[in-house]
């Protein structure tokens, strides 16, 4: 039996559609944004709108065709945000680079990608001069700035200032109709292990997205907002941010390349940042800057976290410290976005501290689009009672359905395999509970690395920890604690273990604790633990 046909108007959910939507109903709209070079620069929504139309056909004089893909080097900036919206609603493909790839990898995704032209910021000059011999289908590679402060690269290729390349061009673009279904923009995994693996977004995707993230249970974005993306635009597109904040109407604050504390802090307050999203690492070293200087947050009512799990002791901080709602979630960069988020109740608003840190450390419900589930090893579904836990499933609009390049589906029975080991509630709380490979198995049980850290994180002398499993002759494998400690702290292993035996079970408890003076970290925020196992395979001898 079919259904009947609807007798709705049909129109594409285009990355161009979000750009007039901004321009024609916000356009008075604020963007600020950090130049590399120091200064803020100010402009609108309309005069955003103006300059991207200007890059479209910039890109079109310079050869680029539609679906040619323009890759970025970029820090979160004004003209990295025009080169989002040209490249994509102008029929192209933005490709961001993340800059923190090692230059093999970061010239192999440019050449697996074939982009045409390289839009990059002044800082990263001296990493196009080492790439740019080995990326030979790059027609242009263009510096996002004006001309004093375009830099010549002694030995590398020319390089074409961004404001002179866009001057003459036309402030009208006929944004033209495009199938919803095809490629805006593409992003690399963070290749931990092998090359990185693309991933290429749709205009419709994006659109949902970003339309689904304005709502109250997700970031709720809306004129009356201010919204300050701290994770990357080149990280899963900083989280759709750039596109929900037209969407809604929000005022859009960029840091460019000055991510500490003390300047996060300034920025936040003098813009009137309402919202703010980033990874943990970024929050820790911002409240460290907050907590010396004995200040406030005048205007920030809440903050986005993602990319590792938060820790609860951070999540308190934020929370009964500073009077900052602390809304934590889960997404990958084969989601295009956040997946899950964990939002309090006003049953929940109720409960204990501790009761409310305990559900906003979690990863929350699915977002309006997304499904989630969790199998064993056969495949086979496990129940929502929060105890058996297995790999993570998700399916949804704007999940991906293969890498790439690639011919082969990544999906099992129309789901994607996330590599994440989970379980849920029965009203479909999920829990992330590890990595497939970060889960840790001794004597034949299991040992999540990410509430063991989550609990060492909770000392308060401790600035980070990292768990990796080490091999062990009688229970096959021990958990191996790194602690990173705040400054001016002394505490010792003796100290640590003796905090753990009272928060997790005894045979959680690490053999042994490594204090080091930083942890590798990886260009999305993460703790690198492949480069722990490589130092430290032995354990701590």
């Amino acid at each position: 039996m079919s259904a009947a046909p609807s007798l709705m108007m049909f129109r594409p959910m285009l990355i161009s559609s979000i750009l007039k939507h901004g321009m024609t109903h916000f356009g008075d709209q604020e963007i600020v944004s950090r130049e590399t070079h120091g200064p803020l620069f100010c402009y609108t929504f309309a005069e955003m709108g103006a300059r991207a139309a200007q890059l479209a056909h910039a890109l079109q004089r310079l050869g680029v065709t539609p679906g040619g893909m323009v890759g970025s080097i970029a820090w979160n900036n004004h003209r990295h945000v025009e080169a989002y919206y040209a490249v994509s609603g102008s029929g192209m493909v933005i490709h961001t680079c993340n800059p923190r790839l090692h230059p093999d990898q970061l010239a192999y995704v440019i050449n697996h990608a074939e982009d045409e032209v390289v839009l990059f910021d002044s800082t990263f000059a001296p990493l196009v001069k080492a790439i740019a011999p080995h990326c030979p289908k790059v027609k242009a590679w263009v510096c996002l700035s004006d001309a004093e402060h375009t830099p010549v690269i002694e030995g590398g290729p020319e390089v074409l200032c961004y404001d002179a390349l866009i001057a003459p061009e036309s402030t009208a673009f006929d944004w033209p109709d495009l199938d919803e279904t095809s490629g805006a923009a593409l992003c690399y995994t963070s290749g931990t292990t092998g090359n990185p693996k693309g991933v290429l977004y749709s205009h419709r995707g994006i659109f949902l997205n970003a339309t689904t993230s304005c709502m109250g249970g997700v970031l709720n974005l809306s004129a009356q907002e201010a919204v300050l993306p701290v994770v990357p635009m080149f990280h899963i597109n900083a989280w759709c941010i750039p596109y929900s904040a037209l969407v809604g109407g929000a005022k859009l604050v960029l840091p460019g390349p000055k991510l500490d504390g003390a300047s996060l802090y300034e920025l936040m307050e003098a813009e009137q940042v309402t919202l703010a999203a980033g990874v943990p690492t970024i929050w820790m070293g911002l409240l460290q800057h907050v907590d010396q200087q004995g200040a406030r947050f005048n205007y920030l009512k809440r903050t986005l976290v993602g990319g590792s799990a938060m820790p609860k002791a951070l999540i308190g901080k934020f929370v009964d410290t500073y009077g900052v709602e602390v809304r934590h979630g889960w997404g990958m960069t084969e989601t295009t976005s956040v997946a899950t988020l964990s939002v309090l109740s006003r049953r929940d608003l109720a409960r204990p501290a501790d009761e409310r840190q305990a559900i906003v450390a979690r990863q929350g419900k699915p977002v309006s689009g997304i499904e989630i589930k969790v199998v064993d090893e056969n495949g086979q579904t496990l129940p929502r009672d929060d105890i058996a836990q297995g790999e993570l499933m998700v399916r949804g609009h704007w999940i991906m359905e293969r890498y790439f390049k690639s011919d082969k589906t990544a999906l099992i029975n129309g789901w994607f395999p996330t590599g994440d080991i989970a379980t849920i509630s029965a009203d479909g709380v999920l829990t992330i509970r590890d990595r497939t490979k970060d889960v840790i198995k001794s004597g034949g049980e299991w040992i999540s690395s990410i509430d063991l850290e989550n609990a060492a994180a909770g000392h308060p002398a401790v600035a980070m920890a990292a768990v990796i499993g080490v091999k062990h002759p009688k229970w096959d494998e021990r958990p191996l604690l790194f602690i990173v400690r705040k400054p001016g702290q002394s505490v010792e292993k003796q100290d640590i273990l003796d905090f753990l035996v009272e928060r997790v079970a005894k045979w959680w408890v690490p053999d042994d604790v490594m204090f080091l003076d930083s942890l590798p970290v990886g260009g999305t925020g993460k703790v690198q633990k492949n480069e722990l196992r490589k130092q430290f395979a032995g354990g701590a001898d």
